[in-house]
């Protein structure tokens, strides 16, 4: 097929471009190159034939229109979005702009290229979301499923609670052709520095503090993101229309638990700075910090036979080498705005 993907260029967005591009699809690209995308997570495909790049803002509906006129995709996949909680506390009309307004942009653009092609049975419109447009849960709650009513608790989930709905709404009443999926949290190569799990091995490697929210009481299930690409690419091509899919990693841990699990693994990879946990901080809490996420995903491995491969102890140590070998990739990004600076106290 020849895929349009959004935010192509992003942590989870280059993943999937990767992932299609090795599985033989064409892809384009469609990324406006934000503070957290980067070209250099696609720098080894980046030279393949069947890659293009656009940059183009979700904002801008006559740029959609003319890369959908111009490229003429069997499918598009929707994953471009302001993601950071943190972020979207301080700033929340960014996360407005982009998931709300940016996704409903895209829809339009979509069903207009869609109606024009003669409405083709094999179009499609995949639409990646997240577990946190659930709510929370509590120490003993049963996980999401894909019936869990929404509960958004921030800026960043309604906002994408939001674009879900869009979604659902485009199906219903025009007819146009979706599938949708809520992952848990992802974590892998190119996770921008912003985040628990690549702040945590930087600074360890730097020797600086390892910041936790809280006392890192907050539970998340952790999904390799490598396998929610290959996931994603699944739901698009064997999901039901107007369907949605739950992709979790069966990882739950809680974040001082990942942490302290990064810390041994780098007294193992630079015992010089050993023991790395004395780092660890304890700091203020985010406002309205979820407590646990956890994610049944029991629909797609009964459907369509789909299960996380990589487990949490080797994502980790696979992560943190990738780290360690990428100095050319992070160390531009550190000076990138709001990199290194606590973010999420504006309520």
């Amino acid at each position: 097929m020849r895929l349009l993907v959004t935010g192509g260029a992003g942590f989870i967005g280059s993943a999937v471009v990767r992932a299609a591009l090795g599985a033989g699809h064409e892809v384009v690209n469609l990324d406006a190159l934000t503070y957290a995308a980067n070209p250099a997570n696609l720098a080894q495909v980046a030279h393949l034939p069947g890659y293009a790049f656009v940059r183009a803002d979700l904002r801008e509906r006559a740029a959609l229109d003319a890369a959908l006129a111009r490229f003429r995709p069997d499918a598009i996949m929707h994953l471009a979005a302001e993601s950071h909680v943190d972020r979207s506390i301080d700033g929340p009309g960014d996360f407005i702009a982009t998931n709300v307004t940016g996704t409903f942009n895209l829809l339009e653009a979509a069903r207009q290229h869609w109606v024009a092609a003669g409405r083709p049975a094999g179009f499609r419109l995949h639409h990646i979301s997240t577990d946190e447009v659930f709510g929370h849960l509590g120490p003993d709650d049963p996980p999401f499923t894909e019936d869990t009513p929404y509960a958004p608790r921030s800026p960043y989930s309604a906002s994408k609670a939001a674009s879900d709905h869009l979604v659902r709404a485009w199906h219903a009443t025009y007819g146009l052709p979706v599938v949708l999926s809520n992952c848990s949290n992802n974590y892998g190569p190119c996770h921008f520095p912003e985040k628990l799990i690549p702040v945590t091995i930087l600074n360890a490697l730097h020797g600086r503090p390892i910041p936790v929210y809280g006392r890192g009481e907050n539970v998340r299930d952790w999904l390799h993101v490598e396998d929610h690409a290959e996931a994603l690419l699944l739901v698009l091509a064997r999901g039901q229309t107007g369907r949605s899919y739950n992709i979790g990693g069966n990882a739950e841990a809680r974040n001082i638990d990942i942490v302290r699990r990064i810390c041994a693994l780098m007294d193992r990879a630079r015992p010089a700075g050993a023991p790395h946990a004395r780092l660890i901080t304890f700091v203020a809490d985010r406002p309205g910090h979820d407590h646990r996420y956890a994610i049944d995903a029991g629909r797609i491995r009964d459907e369509l036979g789909w299960e996380p491969k990589v487990t949490l102890d080797e994502g980790l140590a696979r992560t943190v080498d990738w780290y360690l070998t990428h100095e050319d990739w992070w160390r531009p990004l550190l000076s990138r705005q709001g990199v290194g600076q606590r973010l999420g106290m504006g309520a």
